[in-house]
């Protein structure tokens, strides 16, 4: 008996031992869960080697491994795992799943890719979850939804496609959810707005399409609502501004249209409104100044038009203002330049009028950036403005500014300046000397503005980190200054369309960052610069319309980079450099009007990028190459006046995207090409003055005659359709000048004055070309340019219109073009006296019309 007891004692004693060991093995299993889980995860990735090297098999305190958090009492189970920007790639195990303790998964800023495991839904416990940033792509998992703790789910930057899932309402405690970046389609699930814990939603930057929910909206809980850059469209939600929760509103770039729905007494806690980028009409509330709260107001890109209501000057803590590209008209309320916390003021792109106030530098004391471009503002640039000491960016270009330019270099912290295009003066440089202060200026833009005489040497000590200097379209003279070269941070340098004489300063060379280099319109001489070719970077060049001499450098072929290449009005001599092919990304390539010899080179296939090129007006010659099929994306093709011989290439049948193609006035020789007539894009075709033979292809682009021209190709036969396009283009001739003759006959012409006109007239229509004609810059006029070739060479300035097909050539030239340049001539003499009286021209006129009126009834018997 006693034995029994003593062994029953013995059993009670044992019992809590029992049951702590059983315990001790529950716990070692599940922390070995998670330990197991963690290798698994890290067996399936790829990463730097530090970023693993503490995750050792041999290790079994992972709580103390790189990214794990663990819980601080026994079991120290895995809780968070944080390993954000990490370098890590891959595709997510789903074995992480086993962690079923996490509550905080950051993955985010990696190289993460594929699905996002289904098998998430498993982690019971996640309140954060942090996938944003990697490459994932599919749809969000539905079983997302089964985790029932969720306040924050961050998915953004990534590839995701298909819709939201409308399972996520049953996460009660969501508050944050951002899906923005994304490829996410469908509509806004209307039960996400039934959420009572959700204040941030942010789907921006997606496909989404059709209305916002009213629920979304009309949430007790939401403060941030930012669905910006989607497809989302109808009217904007009545309710979007009955809310007293919602903070922060931005819904640009969609294609909301209607108005601005009314602003309610309820809806005073908006601070940033942003609903630009949309196709919002009618006018701006006046009940917008309601929002007292409002740091930011952005209503840019719609079509709101009328004035700026006074009730926007009512703000007192507004810091940014963007009204930019609508259609406001009227004069800005003053009290608008009166918010002294306003920071951003842009109401660019409107037809706003008035003066600046003059005391707009005081009254805006806190102003970063005003931008006021193409409007209507006029009278002087605000000297004030000098003293709004935070300005950095000033852009007033396209208005209607007068006076002095001020010299803005008390301004140290302005970065960008642009002024051009408007009314302004410059009695002297001091302006830009002025702006050597401005140690942080990057852009300054002076296009426009009428500046004269020669560009100041001390350009070159603007600030070093001078990015774009812009000044075209001004009367500047003189060379350009070597110190140019000294702005070696320069992407993009404009002096076109002045008047700048000299050398390209070699230095030039030295601006290695530079992108744009615009010299076109001057009065450059000289040769390029072996130099031009440390431009590595350069994209767009344009020497056009100068006086450069010389060879084309071969060192041109290092700027590879170039899209738009133009050297064309020149004087350039010798061959195109075989460097030239090495630029591959060019689009436009202009060598036409040089003094250009040899062949094109038989490379010229590499140019596969090539949409424009024009070498028309040279002295090239040889075969065209039929390697210049290979340039598929050519349009426009202009290789007229030269010498090039052979015939057209069969190859040119693969320029299934050409439009216009010109290569009149050389020696090519053989039949027209039939597939000509296939190029179903073919606009304008000018074969004139070779020596093709045979018969002219009919359909396609030969089908209509003033698209086609074939005249002085002595060889060549009529097709059947010859007789139809010469009547039409007797009728096109006759479209063009007998209104100008019965011009002459109808109107009340008396003066001399009146007289002139009418010669410039009758001269433009014979030749096409406008007096105001940019080749008659050098001194030249219309008058003069007749005069030299009359009577005898007449057809060589006579406008192909006229003389569309050479069977009835002779006819029109001998009995209307010849005699109307007579008349032409006469009317438009220097010297009034010299004119004839308009009885005499009306006589001669009507003369004229009855001969070519004859023409026309010979030829449509």
């Amino acid at each position: 008996m006693a034995s029994l007891i003593v062994f029953s004692l013995g059993l009670v004693w044992l019992i809590p031992f029992t049951n702590i060991c059983s315990l001790a093995i529950t716990i070692s299993n599940e922390t070995e869960s998670d330990r197991q889980a963690l290798l698994c995860f890290k067996a399936q990735l790829s990463s730097p080697a530090e970023v693993f090297s503490s995750w050792s098999k041999a290790s079994l305190d992972f709580c103390n491994w790189n990214g794990v958090t663990c819980s601080t009492q026994p079991p120290h189970r895995v809780m968070e795992l944080n390993l954000a920007s990490q370098g890590i790639a891959g595709s997510i195990p789903p074995c992480i799943a086993s962690l079923t303790s996490l509550t905080k998964l950051q993955l985010s800023n990696n190289s993460f890719h594929g699905d996002i495991p289904s098998e998430l839904g498993l982690l019971s416990q996640l309140s954060n979850l942090n996938l944003s940033t990697n490459s994932l792509e599919g749809r969000i998992p539905s079983s997302l939804s089964r985790c029932r703790h969720l306040e924050e789910i961050n998915l953004s930057n990534n590839k995701l496609q298909g819709g939201i899932p409308s399972a996520f309402d049953n996460l009660p405690e969501l508050q944050t959810l951002v899906l923005s970046e994304n490829r996410l389609s469908g509509t806004i699930p209307p039960s996400l707005g039934s959420s009572l814990s959700l204040k941030y939603v942010d789907l921006g930057r997606n496909a989404l399409t059709g209305e916002i929910p009213e629920t979304l909206v009309n949430s007790s809980s939401l403060e941030v609502l930012r669905l910006m850059s989607n497809s989302l469209g109808r009217k904007l939600p009545n309710a979007l501004f009955n809310s007293t929760t919602l903070i922060t509103i931005c819904l640009q770039k969609n294609s909301f249209i209607g108005y601005i729905p009314p602003i309610t007494a309820t809806s005073p806690q908006v601070k940033h409104l942003d609903l630009g980028g949309n196709q919002l009409s009618g006018t701006i509330p006046s009940s917008i100044g309601d929002l007292s709260s409002l740091l930011t107001l952005r209503l840019q890109e719609n079509n709101l038009a009328g004035s700026i209501p006074e009730t926007l000057g009512n703000f007192q803590t507004l810091e940014v203002l963007s009204l930019r590209q609508n259609n406001l008209s009227g004069i800005v309320p003053p009290s608008l330049f009166e918010i002294f916390s306003l920071k951003v003021l842009d109401m660019a792109n409107n037809s706003l009028t008035g003066r600046l106030p003059s005391d707009i530098g005081y009254t805006l004391p806190s102003i970063e950036g005003l931008s006021l471009y193409s409007n209507k503002f006029e009278g002087p640039i605000p000297d004030s403005l000098l003293n709004a000491y935070n300005l950095s960016i000033l852009y007033l270009t396209d208005n209607h500014f007068t006076g002095l330019i001020p010299s803005f270099g008390s301004l140290p912290n302005l970065e960008e300046l642009d002024v051009s295009y408007n009314m302004l003066e410059a009695v002297d440089w001091d302006f830009i000397s002025s702006l050597l202060n401005c140690s942080r200026l990057t852009r300054l833009l002076l296009a426009g503005i009428n500046l004269q005489g020669n560009l100041p040497k001390y350009v070159g000590n603007l600030s070093s980190t001078m990015k774009e200097l812009y000044l075209n379209d001004n009367n500047i003279s003189g060379p350009i200054p070597q110190e140019i070269g000294n702005l070696r941070n320069l992407k993009e340098l404009h002096m076109d369309n002045n008047s700048f004489t000299g050398n390209i300063p070699p230095t030039i060379g030295n601006l290695i960052n530079l992108e744009h280099l615009a010299l076109e319109r001057n009065k450059l001489s000289g040769q390029i610069p072996d130099t031009i070719g440390n431009l590595v970077q350069l994209s767009y060049l344009t020497l056009d319309w100068n006086n450069l001499s010389g060879r084309i450098p071969e060192t041109i072929g290092n700027c590879n980079r170039l899209e738009t290449f133009n050297l064309a009005h020149n004087s350039l001599n010798g061959s195109m450099p075989e460097t030239i092919l090495k630029i591959t990304p060019a689009r436009e390539f202009d060598l036409s009007h040089n003094h250009l010899s040899g062949g094109i080179p038989e490379e010229v296939g590499k140019l596969i990028n090539l949409n424009k090129l024009s070498i028309s007006n040279n002295m090239l010659s040889g075969n065209i190459p039929s390697t210049l099929s290979k340039c598929v994306h050519l349009q426009y093709i202009e290789m007229q006046n030269n010498f090039f011989e052979g015939s057209i290439p069969q190859s040119f049948e693969q320029l299934k995207g050409i439009k216009e193609l010109d290569l009149s006035r050389n020696n090519l020789s053989g039949k027209i090409p039939v597939f000509l007539a296939s190029l179903n894009s073919l606009e304008h075709l000018n074969l004139s003055f070779n020596n093709f033979d045979g018969e002219i292809p009919s359909g396609g682009v030969f089908a209509n005659s003033s698209a086609v021209s074939v005249e002085g190709n002595n060889h060549l036969c009529a097709s059947m359709g010859d007789r139809k396009r010469k009547h039409k283009t007797l009728v096109l001739v006759a479209k063009i000048a007998i209104p100008i003759l019965e011009y002459g006959m109808n109107e009340k012409i008396s003066t001399k004055g009146d007289v002139y006109s009418f010669g410039v007239l009758l001269l433009e229509m014979i030749t096409g070309r406008s007096p105001r004609d940019e080749k008659f810059s050098d001194g030249t006029n219309l008058h003069n340019l007749v005069a030299r070739v009359f009577p005898t060479s007449i057809h060589d300035i006579v406008d192909p219109a006229m003389l569309r097909d050479e069977i009835d050539a002779g006819e029109v030239l001998q009995n209307c073009t010849v005699p109307l340049a007579k008349i032409g001539l006469a009317c438009s003499m220097a010297s009034p006296k010299e004119r004839p009286e308009m009885g005499q021209v009306y006589t001669e006129i009507l003369t004229i019309k009855h001969t070519f009126s004859s023409i026309l009834d010979d030829e449509t018997k």
